[in-house]
């Protein structure tokens, strides 16, 4: 029998879904056709971009005269083309996500950072435009990449905001599993004003009362037992409701274990913390006809990108890590006929100095470079401006190869928002400085 302990965290599972209500019929019987869901990946700590994804060609000589011994050969980079001529190279360790490339299904966005308008080099230094506060802080930057509030004390963030606008809109009819999910924590991207998110434990293959024995007694009385607690009529309103709300908790996550077990994915996921992450977001997606949703939007996370020394052997495995979990979603996604309905991209706080440091390091930089991956996406191209790879050059803050943004988190935010379904009148309700660029959709979306 579970030990009392072991019962309680059951009890604390189900109640993460203890904001569920009763799904009805109609919401059972929304059709899914046009469900889009997008997925969060962000890399805590502060990703090397620079290393990420490197032009090639004549730029990369500019790259490996001041990223010395912290340069990849070009020899070993995996060649990517772009319709413009302009060939970049990704990581070798981004291996299983480089034939998406090819197949148009995976992109780069260069340069995004926080930015509350347009800046250049001498409007940074001479202090002439307002910018981000505490830039290179990784709690700081953390969470405006999340809020997109580019001040202090953010309580929202902008997925939480599209939750509270698509809301509003009705788009999940009556489906009483919320919007956003998070399989990494309490995630600020999530929480909106009226937007609670669920959070669901990854790795977890059930998420109800296990241990059911009906030839148990100990086990009958226990389970007989919970539901005597969760069916007494105290009298109070507020007990009543918290008790149909467990129960319902219960009851959905027996539907979504019964639906997922019934028909297992057969796409193999690594077993890494981001692998089991985003194996527990796609068995979400796999259940989304019966919890009838037609929108979603997940958070997921890794953290150990805050490389200040041995960064090449560290980055080589962070990003290992990274190719194989987003090649095995990838994968479930065309498992599940949901390749071009589920955009997954990524974020970081800042990226990295492209000037190393000592202890074959970088430190805290800025402007950094970002993909996006799924069958709605305008892949096979880099889009916005790759920064000039020269120290103290216009995109340069100072002189260490920090760079200035050329696109900013609203406009990334606002052109992933857009294909989600947001109205264009609603954007700048969610991402407060997008009117500040003359550019609101960058175009890497279908």
């Amino acid at each position: 029998m579970n030990s009392r302990r072991e019962f309680l965290n059951k009890l604390a599972l189900a109640g993460a879904f203890s904001r569920l209500g009763m799904i009805n019929a109609s919401a059972q019987s929304t059709g899914t056709s046009d469900y889009r869901a997008l997925v969060c990946v962000f890399l805590f700590g502060g990703n090397d971009a620079n290393n990420t994804i490197v032009p090639l060609g004549a730029r990369y000589q500019d790259y490996a005269n001041v990223r010395g011994n912290l340069a990849i050969p070009a020899a070993n980079l995996l060649a990517v083309n772009t319709p413009s001529g302009a060939a970049y190279g990704l990581h070798p360790a981004l291996a299983p996500i480089h034939p998406l490339w090819g197949q148009g299904n995976l992109a780069a966005v260069a340069n995004v950072g926080m930015l509350v308008s347009p800046t250049t080099r001498q409007q940074y230094q001479s202090r002439t435009v307002p910018v981000p506060g505490n830039l290179f802080s990784h709690s700081d930057q953390t969470s405006q990449w999340q809020s997109g509030n580019t001040g202090g004390g953010p309580s929202t963030g902008w997925g939480g905001r599209i939750a509270d606008r698509m809301a509003i809109y009705g788009v999940n009819g009556t489906a009483s599993f919320p919007m956003n999910a998070s399989v990494n924590g309490g995630a600020l991207l999530l929480n909106g004003q009226s937007t609670r998110p669920a959070t669901v434990i990854p790795g977890q293959t059930s998420t109800g009362l296990e241990g059911t024995n009906p030839e148990n007694p100990a086990m009958v009385a226990r389970d007989n037992a919970l539901q005597e607690i969760l069916s007494f009529d105290a009298g109070f309103a507020l007990v009543q409701a918290a008790s149909s709300s467990l129960k319902e908790g219960i009851r959905l996550a027996q539907l979504i274990n019964s639906v997922t077990q019934q028909n297992p994915l057969t796409t193999q996921f690594p077993q890494s913390g981001l692998g089991n992450q985003l194996a527990q977001v796609a068995r979400l997606i796999q259940v989304r006809g019966q919890l009838g949703l037609r929108r979603q939007i997940f958070f997921c996370g890794m953290g150990g990108f805050d490389t200040h020394s041995n960064q090449l052997g560290d980055h080589q495995n962070l990003l290992t890590q990274v190719g194989q979990a987003l090649a095995a979603f990838a994968n479930s996604m065309v498992e599940l006929g949901t390749t071009g309905q589920v955009t997954l991209f990524t974020e970081s706080e800042f990226s990295r100095t492209f000037q190393p440091s000592q202890g074959a390091g970088t430190d805290h930089a800025w402007g950094g470079h970002h993909f996006v991956m799924g069958g709605g996406v305008r892949g096979g191209n880099v889009y916005g401006t790759f920064p000039e790879l020269r120290l103290q050059s216009p995109d340069d803050s100072g002189n260490r190869g920090n760079w200035i943004p050329t696109l900013s988190l609203d406009q990334y935010g606002a052109t992933l928002a857009s294909w989600f379904g947001v109205p264009a009148g609603d954007l700048p309700l969610i991402f407060t400085n997008l009117n500040n660029f003359p550019v609101k959709n960058i175009g890497f979306m279908g």
